[in-house]
C-alpha cells in the first residue's frame, strides 16, 4: 500500500482563490476592503520569512496589510499601545500576534490585548471558550485548516476514532475540540502518554503536533489510517558538491516518518506542502469573515462557484 497524498498547497491555492473573488464582490458591493495587521517585534528569521508569505498573500487576494514591526527590546506598553491603536483602526479588521516573542514580552496580556472581533488568529480566550463550547467563534488557523483537509480527504468523519498528539493551546487542544464537534472519538496524546506508540495504532485518524522531527514511525500507524502531520522541524544535511564550502544546509521534516508512514497509511500530508499552506489561507479566510461580521453583513458567495 502507498498512501495517497493529500496536497495541502493546491488545497490553499484554491481556498485563496475563493477568498480573492469574494473580496473583489466585498468592495463592489459594500466598498470595503478587510485590512490585516501582524504586529511583530524582533527580527527571528522563521517569523521574518512567514510575515513576508503573509504580507504577499494579502497583497494577492486584494487586502490591504497595515502590519507593525518593533525594535526587540519594545518595552509592552508601547506593544499594548500600538495593539489598542489596531483595535480603534476602523481599516483594520484583522490583528495577529506574531509569536514567538522576545522574552520580556508577556505574550498572554498581549493576546488578550487584542479585540475579540479582530482576533483573526482565534486565542484571545473569548474566542477559545465559545470553541469549547461549540458556538461560533473565530477558529485557530492551522486546526481549521487540518479539519478542511480531513474533510475533504474523507468525507464524513463522525464515528471515526482520531488521536492527537500535542496539547499546546494554538493546535492541539483546539484541533481536539473540532473533531469533537465533528463527531469523532478523540483522544489527546503528549510526551507523558504511556504506550504512545500502541494508541496511535488505535486511530483512523492521526495528527502529529510536537515538533520532533520523525517521532512517529511508519509501525505507529494503523493500516489505512489519515495521518495528518503538523510539524515542521529543520534538521540538517550535508550540501554542496564535494570539496565545496557550502557547509550544511537545513532541511524541513515533520514529525512523522514519511517514508515509512507512506507505506502504512491510506493518505498523508506531506512536509513541507501539507499543512502549512492552510495556515495562511484560512488566516486570510478568518480575516475575511471578521470584516463581515465587524459591517455587520453576511460573507459574499464565492462568484466562482
Amino acid at each position: 500500500m502507498t498512501a495517497r497524498i493529500i496536497d495541502g498547497k493546491a488545497f490553499a491555492e484554491r481556498l485563496c482563490g475563493r477568498v480573492k473573488r469574494q473580496v473583489a464582490v466585498l468592495k463592489e458591493r459594500h466598498g470595503i476592503t478587510p485590512g490585516l495587521a501582524a504586529v511583530m517585534v524582533g527580527d527571528d528569521p522563521a517569523s521574518l520569512i512567514y510575515v513576508r508569505n503573509k504580507e504577499r498573500r494579502i497583497a494577492e487576494v486584494g487586502m490591504n496589510s497595515a502590519g507593525r514591526q518593533l525594535g526587540a527590546d519594545t518595552p509592552q506598553a508601547e506593544v499594548l499601545e500600538l495593539v489598542a491603536g489596531l483595535n480603534r483602526d476602523p481599516a483594520v479588521n484583522g490583528i495577529l500576534i506574531q509569536l514567538p516573542l522576545p522574552g520580556h514580552l508577556d505574550s498572554e496580556a498581549l493576546i488578550d490585548a487584542v479585540d475579540p472581533a479582530k482576533d483573526v488568529d482565534g486565542f484571545h480566550p473569548l474566542n477559545v471558550g465559545l470553541l469549547a463550547n461549540t458556538r461560533t467563534a473565530m477558529v485557530p488557523c492551522t486546526p481549521r485548516g487540518c479539519m478542511m483537509l480531513l474533510k475533504d480527504a474523507l468525507g464524513e468523519i463522525g464515528g471515526m476514532t482520531a488521536v492527537v498528539v500535542g496539547r499546546s493551546n494554538i493546535v492541539g487542544k483546539p484541533l481536539a475540540r473540532l473533531l469533537l464537534a465533528a463527531d469523532c472519538t478523540v483522544t489527546v496524546a503528549h510526551s507523558k502518554t504511556r504506550e504512545l506508540a500502541a494508541l496511535c495504532r488505535s486511530a483512523d485518524i492521526l495528527i502529529s503536533a510536537v515538533g520532533r522531527a520523525g517521532m512517529v514511525r511508519g509501525d505507529w500507524i494503523k493500516p489505512g489510517a489519515t495521518v495528518i502531520d503538523i510539524g515542521i522541524n529543520r534538521i540538517e544535511q550535508e550540501g554542496g558538491p564535494e570539496g565545496s564550502s557550502e557547509g550544511s544546509k537545513g532541511r524541513l521534516v515533520g514529525d512523522v516518518a514519511f517514508d515509512e508512514a507512506v507505506e502504512v497509511a491510506g493518505a498523508i500530508t506531506p512536509v513541507p506542502g501539507g499543512v502549512g499552506p492552510m495556515t495562511i489561507a484560512c488566516l486570510l479566510d478568518n480575516t475575511l469573515m471578521a470584516t463581515c461580521r465587524q459591517a455587520g453583513i453576511e460573507v459574499p458567495a464565492d462568484p466562482g462557484n
